[in-house]
């Protein structure tokens, strides 16, 4: 843990910009479910992901 590129040089804030990016594209999504549960469904499943991507275009 201690070994982390995460926390060398500018990782921390890449990925805190990668974090948001994602939760920014989740929340597009218009549907019932909450943010968490869209988080887990497109962690678990290749078409709902694809489904959010797809959202990109728009």
């Amino acid at each position: 843990d201690d070994q982390s590129r995460l926390r060398k040089g500018h990782g921390a804030l890449n990925m805190a910009i990668v974090r948001h990016f994602a939760i920014n594209l989740v929340r597009t999504v218009s549907d019932k479910h909450s943010i968490k549960l869209r988080r887990k469904k497109a962690g678990w499943s290749a078409d709902y992901l694809a489904a959010i991507l797809g959202e990109l275009r728009r």
